[in-house]
Formats: C-alpha cells, structure tokens, sequence
C-alpha cells in the first residue's frame, strides 16, 4: 500500500465580512486529497484536509516542503507494520523532517491540513468512522472511553458585516435558534465599547429561556482595554468572554482572569503544543469554568492534539473544558472520540467548509454523526463536490 499522488487546491471562502480584526473577503483555504493504490468498490481510497478558516491556504509550503517530503519517503516507511496500513504517525513525521522547533505558524496550519487528510485515509483503510478509530486511541493520562454519540455544538456567527445592523444581528441570532441551536456567538471589538454593548443587550432580548449568548474579542484588546471590557461584560451573563487579549499575552490574560468572574475562552490561534501548555501553566485560566479552543486542524493535526491532551490531563484539566475552533467535521470527530465538551458551529458561513455532514439536523444544540468511514466530509454535498474535483 502505497501513497501514488498527492494534490493541493486553493479554494477561496464565501465571506464578506468582518470581525475585530480582519475582513474574511480574500480568505482562502487549501484543500489536500492524499491519493493510494489502494482501491475499494472499484475507486482509490482517498484521504482529504483542508485549514480551518480564520488561516490562509498554505499552497508555498505544502508544495515546496510538506508534500515532496511525504512523496520521497521509502514507501514502507509510511506503513504501520501492524496493520499494513498508511499510518497518519509515519505520514506526520516524514513531512516535519529537517524542521527546527518553534516558529510554529504557517507551517503548524500546513501540517494540519495533511494530518486531517491522514486521518481522514486512515478512518478509511480501517473501514470506521473517524471518532470511533479515536477513541481506540492511547492517550497518556485519558481513561478508556466511548465516544459520544452526539455532541455540543454551538452557532458562530455575529460577525460585522458593512450593511446590517442591529435587527439583522438579532434575526441572524433567531435563525440559528430555528435551526436547533441552544448557544450563539457574536463579535466585539470591532466597534466601541457603548455600540458592542448595545449590540450584546439586543441579542440577549431575544433569546429565550434555556438558550446563552458568548462574545468573542479575537484576540483584539490591549490588556486595559480587555479590562475595561470585562468589567462591563460581568454585568451579562454571557456562555463566555472569548480571546480578550493577543493568543500569546499570558500575562496579560491572567491580570483579566484575576478580575472577571465568569467564564473566558481562548487557544483557537495557539498553533502548537507547547503554545497550549504554556497558556495552562502561565495564562492564569480556571479548571473550573474557562474553555480551551485549540484548533488541531490550525497546529498540527490530531497527531499534535494528542501530546496537548496528554498535557491537560497532567495539569488537572478534563477534556470537557476543550471546544475546539474550526466549525467543521474533523474536529466534531474529534470531539465526539475523546469525548471533549462541544465544537463550534458555522452555519450558512464559510461556504463550502463551515458546518457538518447533510442531513445531521442540530438537535437541541447536540449533532449526532455519520458512521461511513473516514471523516465523512463527502457527506457535505458542496465541499464533497470540490474534494471530488482534486481527486478525479
């Protein structure tokens, strides 16, 4: 069993607009198909990856460094002995040969786009779905456990858009309310204190018993600023406070943990492991109540995610207090297999990668999955189309 090609796409993203900090109009993504000799009812088996939105594609690295590396391995160096399969390890430790540690940026959203294609293959040579090869997996520290069979998703949305005001901010609010959702998600910072706060008072007007309201600042404010912020936000009560501060600012978000009550959520742009087990050792977050959003398809794929969850586990945090970013199938997998506390949600944004498999109906905020091999991002008919395209 061998890997015969490998292909790259850049694909923009339907998004015009905006939240505290860029305009998602230019926003692209790469999509990945890991193509095999191996064939299964008369097709090659195929595993694909694509970067969650919020990082641009990675087409220079992926086709300069990652994709050549993986290309020019022994092919027998790729194969877990055990199984005789291809082995997402193997696969994930030729593309990082000859790279230095640290600088853990674009190259971190380059190798997770490969790690979710090989996962993806991986799923599928082992004919099950993704979260049910997860949670067969050793993870230090984890105790054995199902995954689950539906998870907590939440609506993000609230974005800034140059034509909408505050009552197309609380129907888009409704809508996803109609769609099942129990828990949304609005941006701040992207307009002054007074108008945000105005902005969070007229989505809570609408929502309905049962149902909460998080912000989220990305990573905009200044250490007062995010202060300042908190100090107006403890008067709401609001799911959390997302990412007040830069990703890196530990200390600074430690001075806001000290000071704002309720719950914060950060870690969707800490691009590595050992990111993440500094946010836990220095970041001054609360086991109790804040929420971590490491993204594995954004810092190295689940292969990465592993030594972070291992870390946590050390650190006395549960795996519940983890939702990841992304919005999309892979890390819903993911989430179900560990089993982790929910996963974000984009419904009708980030076309064609936001949101999950068709016909998987957001049930009193919980969405169950599909049990076909593999990740199951065919079953979202407009991404299936564009990964069928690089792989024919």
């Amino acid at each position: 069993m061998r890997i015969v090609d490998i292909r790259e796409l850049t694909v923009p993203i339907e998004a015009d607009m905006s939240n505290a900090f860029i305009n998602f109009s230019k926003m692209d993504v790469s999509v990945l198909a890991l193509i095999t000799d191996e064939v299964r009812d008369g097709r090659r088996v195929v595993g694909y990856g694509f970067n969650s939105n919020g990082r641009y594609a990675q087409a220079g690295l992926l086709r300069t460094r990652v994709i050549p590396r993986v290309l020019e391995a022994a092919p027998d160096a790729l194969v877990d002995p055990a199984t005789g399969h291809l082995d997402p390890d193997r696969i994930w430790a030729a593309a990082m040969r000859d790279e230095k540690p640290g600088g853990h940026g674009d190259r971190a959203v380059a190798i997770g786009i490969l790690d979710m294609a090989a996962w993806d293959l991986a799923a599928k040579l082992a004919g099950l779905p993704l979260h049910r090869l997860l949670a067969g997996l050793e993870i230090p520290g984890r105790p054995p456990a199902a995954p689950a069979e539906k998870v907590w998703v939440y609506a993000a949305g609230g974005y800034y858009y140059p034509d909408r005001g505050i009552d197309a901010l609380q129907d888009e609010m409704r809508g996803y309310l109609d769609l099942g959702y129990r828990t949304v998600k609005m941006k701040i910072g992207g307009a002054p204190l007074a108008d945000d706060l105005r902005r969070i008072e007229a989505v809570l007007a609408i929502l309905p018993d049962g149902c909460t309201l998080a912000v989220d600042a990305n990573g905009r404010f200044t250490q007062d600023e995010a202060i300042a912020y908190g100090d107006a936000l403890k008067a709401y009560p609001l799911h959390w406070y997302e990412e007040p501060t830069d990703p890196l600012d530990y200390a600074a978000l430690a001075e806001l943990a000290a000071r704002y009550p309720g719950p914060l959520a950060t870690g969707e742009n800490l691009m590595s492991f050992p990111d993440a087990r500094n946010l836990v050792r220095y970041g001054g977050l609360r086991a109790d109540r804040d929420v971590l959003q490491m993204d594995p398809a954004l810092s190295y794929g689940f292969t990465e995610f592993r030594r972070t969850l291992a870390t946590l586990y050390d650190a006395g945090w549960s795996p519940t207090r983890c939702v990841p970013h992304g919005g999309h199938q892979f890390n819903l997998a993911i989430a179900a297999a560990m089993p982790l506390g929910g996963c974000e949600s984009y419904p009708g944004i980030f076309a064609p990668f936001g949101g999950f498999a068709d016909g998987y109906a957001i049930e009193d905020g919980h969405v169950r999955l599909p049990e076909e091999p593999g990740i199951g991002l065919e079953l979202k008919a407009s991404l299936g189309k564009v990964l069928h395209e690089l792989a024919a």
